[in-house]
């Protein structure tokens, strides 16, 4: 059986979650939110944080230059974005404009975040490069001249290929058969003339 302390804490277990709620919302539409969460039984509801307008808001890749309001709750009873989006929906709101995500993934989300710029925040200052070296002085000169100048233009680099075998003997055409000098029609045997009364046979 289960001890009064096991009951104890399934009975203060919450749910956390981070409601968001993209582009204006009035302060009448908050209150009536938060009311329908009644039915979760709601320990904690913060106030909403609204971040700056944002040309592509954070979760919201389909909407531009919107601000993003966000709400922390904390339930007794578990809850899915379905069912957020869906009361969102019946006070008015586009459902495609809400997102919950839970707690644990919105600080995991930070805290990646700013990992990657803490190991990124010196990147850009390191620029102790090593000193180039003449053909890269020469790549550079020559990129930095005018378009007309450049060395590729000029036919500096110009490449002499071998082939192997040696070199191909031009291919002949009909053209370059050997053709006879009388006419194929010069040795047609043509049949006598028939007697007329100008050329009597004979």
């Amino acid at each position: 059986m289960k001890n009064f302390a096991h009951y104890l804490a399934e009975s203060e277990r919450t749910y956390d979650y981070r409601i968001k709620l993209c582009g204006d919302v009035t302060t009448e539409f908050v209150r009536q939110l938060k009311s329908k969460f009644d039915q979760f039984d709601p320990v904690r509801m913060s106030d909403v944080k609204t971040t700056p307008i944002q040309k592509i808001p954070t979760d919201f890749p389909n909407f531009n230059n919107e601000k993003v309001n966000m709400i922390d709750v904390s339930f007794r009873y578990p809850a899915i974005e379905p069912q957020i989006k869906q009361l969102a929906q019946l006070l008015g709101m586009d459902p495609n404009k809400v997102v919950m995500q839970t707690q644990a993934h919105q600080d995991g989300l930070v805290a990646e975040y700013e990992k990657i710029e803490s190991e990124n925040k010196d990147l850009l200052q390191d620029t102790d490069y090593p000193a180039p070296d003449a053909e890269q002085k020469a790549l550079k000169k020559d990129y930095s001249a005018d378009p007309y100048d450049h060395a590729v233009l000029k036919n500096s680099y110009r490449s002499d290929f071998t082939v192997a075998g040696g070199r191909t003997p031009p291919a002949k055409t009909t053209n370059d058969l050997p053709t006879g000098k009388a006419s194929p029609f010069s040795k047609v045997k043509r049949p006598a003339k028939p007697a007329t009364g100008t050329h009597p046979r004979g």
